[in-house]
């Protein structure tokens, strides 16, 4: 029976498949009527590609399927085109939006990323590290306390989000002096006599910036600082701070979710929020605009801070031009209806 009789006869030309195995760089080069010295260039990201020719060429890889061999190109370069993130715990909504962003800022670059966490400390997850021939590492957060007292593999790079720049490494971090500062002198603004403030661990670089902008805020406008609350991050933590600040009239808490608890402290104490305490918090959490009632907060750009922090150490492991000092993303005041 011939295509004509099966209603194929028209049926338009389909394009040759690759083969089944691994597509190689010749057949690229090929396709794309180039070298395979070009394709290697273009592979290895390098300047010297004629831009219509890096697109045609991405084009053919692209139609082929392509995907260079991480392998080889490791033993051609010296570098194995992936890196570490090492975290303690994942159960704070902002280590684990920076592993989603990270991940993201990575792949942008090129790059793997292997996730580590730190329950046996930050040594031994550099060593876990160093053993997987990463090219360099982002630390996070809690694990950043520990990386300033830590003796790190030899060659390992590295940048830190929320720490003391340090000559060894990059620090990266978001405004958290700045955010405080906004958030303190909202409430200010609004009439309040002074601020109290739910704080995070005491070990915290972030917290201890927090803390830092709230304090110099009030003292600049000539207001007492009370003793603050510490709690651990947790709604649980800002629940049980529910207490001590039931008699307040203005709260700046640390983080969104530590609000959260206080929130339902407040409400269960019979104090409303805003009419009788103002309250806000710190990160903008998906979900702060749905919080009873909605979080003012201060905005952190997650996604800007893992970019940051991917271009500093990609600017590390490839000898490009390194940040001189600590990174700093801004933040943003959101203002909502828990302090109108």
């Amino acid at each position: 029976m011939t295509d004509d009789l099966l209603g194929l006869g028209d049926a338009p030309k389909r394009r040759p498949r690759a083969s089944s195995g691994r597509v190689s760089m010749a057949q690229v080069a090929a396709r794309a009527g180039v070298s395979g010295q070009t394709v290697s260039r273009v592979v290895n990201d390098s300047p010297r590609v004629d831009p219509d020719t890096r697109t045609r060429v991405e084009k053919a890889m692209d139609e082929l399927g392509y995907r260079p061999h991480r392998a080889a190109r490791a033993l051609r370069t010296g570098r194995s085109q992936t890196i570490g993130l090492v975290v303690t715990t994942l159960a704070t909504v902002g280590n684990s939006r920076m592993l989603q962003a990270t991940a993201e800022a990575a792949a942008e670059r090129g790059y793997a990323l292997t996730l580590v966490t730190a329950s046996n400390g930050v040594a031994a997850a550099f060593q876990s590290l160093a053993e997987q021939e990463v090219d360099g590492a982002i630390v996070l957060n809690e694990a950043s306390a520990q990386v300033a007292t830590t003796q790190r593999p030899r060659g390992l790079r590295l940048v830190v989000v929320d720490a003391q720049t340090d000559a060894g490494f990059v620090a990266v971090h978001s405004d958290h002096a700045g955010g405080a500062a906004s958030a303190t002198a909202h409430l200010i603004s609004l009439g309040h006599s002074t601020v109290h403030h739910l704080a995070g661990p005491v070990d915290s670089f972030a917290a201890a910036e927090r803390e830092r902008g709230w304090r110099e805020t009030l003292v600049a406008a000539g207001l007492a600082a009370p003793v603050p609350i510490r709690g651990d991050w947790s709604a649980e933590s800002g629940y049980a701070a529910g207490e001590a600040l039931a008699a307040a009239s203005a709260v700046f808490c640390a983080n969104d979710q530590m609000a959260l608890g206080l929130l339902r402290a407040l409400a269960e104490r019979g104090r409303r929020v805003p009419e009788d305490v103002a309250v806000i918090g710190f990160d903008d959490v998906p979900d702060a605009a749905n919080y009873r009632p909605p979080l003012t907060t201060i905005r952190q750009d997650f996604t800007a801070l893992a970019h940051r922090a991917v271009d500093a150490l990609v600017a590390e492991i490839e000898g490009a031009d390194a940040a001189s000092g600590p990174v700093v993303v801004p933040t943003l005041l959101v203002e909502r209806a828990s302090t109108r």
